[in-house]
């Protein structure tokens, strides 16, 4: 198996610190609004690696954290005049429902940044007394970058073009011996959560939060760190230069990153007005198509969300829900019996189309060229597998397009449709629900439509529906 290691720049075969396991980190969202599509590719893409390494035997501890203290957050809180708590504890919850609709597993642990502040204050005192990292008057630390000796290796950048582009503003008292050093520990404003530290009161900066919880859940050295390129430079980097002086030790072995999403050709932003939660998606398809868009590119390649995509991606993922679903009836209606003769050569078809598929899936995860080898298995289901099949023929088939569905996170058994009436009586107890107040109970009824791919939309005249 070969995966392409940012730091090295190349595909590199992989292997592991342990045989047999796989101990792997992505960076998680910070959880103060709905999580975007953006988020999404990350989420979808390092599950599908999770779920083929666990395909091919391997046992996997997957670590992906929530950020659940940031000034987004804090901010997101004075606004609406809560705790930074309730913000981020009701976005986790939304966070992880989006997650189930893409069907993207729970991770082995998913930590909290705030339930790791003693590890981050213990791996701070252990950068200042390795002579790494320092502490101001106000209390902020910060960390020595040019200490060391290695910052850059992973963005292949170098520290002296990093100083020449860096314009620093200076101010009065400022005690940074460098303007490339970062924060560690910086001191609580009025209205902020903070933590009792040895310098001040106050709160971890983000860089550390990673690498604190990745060396907590996984030990000093892990085989895969992995998060969107936009991760690569500063954070990423930063975690290297804390874990390696703090550990003593190489952080990970292998750094994935996936390319960004666009929208129509164009990079997402709110200012351009074309910013899509993953909510706001699931109102007009089936999570499911989401998914199947995101694995229909390599992940190393820059992905263009489009309405046209996302129907091909969704007659893409009816072809395959189709021929499995005509593979369930004539199986349910097929004799026994064992293979006959002519089906034992046409096993052998099948063989190589699997082959095909993990050739693809060894290559630095090609999920695109594995797709295309699930469709060649559709056709041949479509053209070799008739009602005169063996049950045993039609079977295999079967649970082979599932098999190797079920590692891109593909469901293969059509959801049921509500009849007219069914959605008619929900919409109704929604609407009632809603007058009531009882907002958790509408909630739960527009999810299980949703589920079902039925779309509301509020007008003048009521709430009407239409099938996705």
């Amino acid at each position: 198996m070969k995966i392409f290691n940012t730091l090295s720049k190349r595909k590199e075969d992989f292997v592991p610190l342990e045989p047999g396991k796989v101990k792997m980190y992505v960076c998680g969202p910070t959880v103060y609004n709905y999580i975007h599509i953006g988020n999404a590719r990350p989420m979808i893409v390092f599950d599908t690696v999770r779920r083929y390494f666990e395909y091919k035997g391997y046992e996997v501890n997957y670590v992906s954290n929530f950020t659940d203290v940031d000034d987004k957050i804090i901010n997101k809180a004075i606004e609406e005049g809560v705790d930074a708590s309730v913000i981020s504890e009701r976005y986790i919850a939304e966070c992880k429902k989006d997650m189930a609709g893409m069907n993207v597993k729970p991770a082995t642990t998913h930590p909290l940044a705030t339930q790791e502040i003693p590890g981050m204050i213990s791996m701070i005192e252990t950068l200042i007394e390795k002579g790494y990292a320092y502490a101001v008057s106000d209390g902020t630390v910060y960390y020595r970058t040019r200490k060391f000796k290695d910052y850059g290796k992973l963005s292949h950048k170098n520290l002296d073009d990093l100083q020449s582009g860096f314009r620093e503003i200076k101010v009065t008292g400022e005690e940074k011996e460098d303007p490339l050093d970062f924060v560690l520990w910086k001191p609580k404003k009025d209205g902020e959560p903070y933590w009792d530290a040895p310098w001040c009161k106050g709160r971890p900066g983000w860089h550390i939060e990673c690498s604190v919880m990745s060396k907590h859940y996984l030990g000093d050295q892990i085989d895969i760190h992995a998060g969107g390129e936009d991760l690569i430079f500063p954070h990423h980097e930063n975690e290297i230069a804390q874990s390696e002086a703090a550990n003593g030790k190489e952080f990970a072995r292998y750094w994935m990153h996936n390319a960004f999403l666009n929208i129509d050709n164009k990079k997402m932003s709110k200012s351009l007005g074309n910013f899509f939660t993953v909510r706001e998606i699931s109102e007009q398809y089936d999570l499911q198509v989401l998914r199947f868009f995101m694995l229909s590119a390599h992940y190393r390649s820059p992905l263009n969300f489009s309405a046209d995509l996302m129907e091909a991606s969704k007659n893409g993922l009816t072809r395959i829900l189709t021929a499995v679903e005509r593979l369930a009836e004539l199986s349910a209606a097929a004799s026994g019996g064992e293979l006959t003769e002519e089906e034992r050569a046409l096993e052998g078809q099948v063989k190589e189309l699997v082959d095909k598929y993990e050739a693809a899936m060894d290559d630095d995860f090609n999920t695109a060229d594995a797709i295309s080898a699930v469709f060649e298995l559709v056709k041949f289901a479509n053209t070799s597998v008739w009602e005169t099949s063996t049950k045993a023929f039609v079977d295999d088939v079967k649970k082979t397009i599932e098999k190797l569905c079920d590692v891109l996170g593909i469901i293969t058994e059509k959801k049921e449709e509500l009849l007219d009436g069914e959605i008619e009586a929900l919409i109704e107890e929604r609407q009632q629900a809603r007058k009531d107040k009882n907002f958790a109970r509408a909630d739960e009824i527009r999810d299980i439509l949703a589920e079902k791919g039925i779309l509301l939309k509020d007008t003048r005249e009521g709430v009407k529906w239409t099938r996705a």
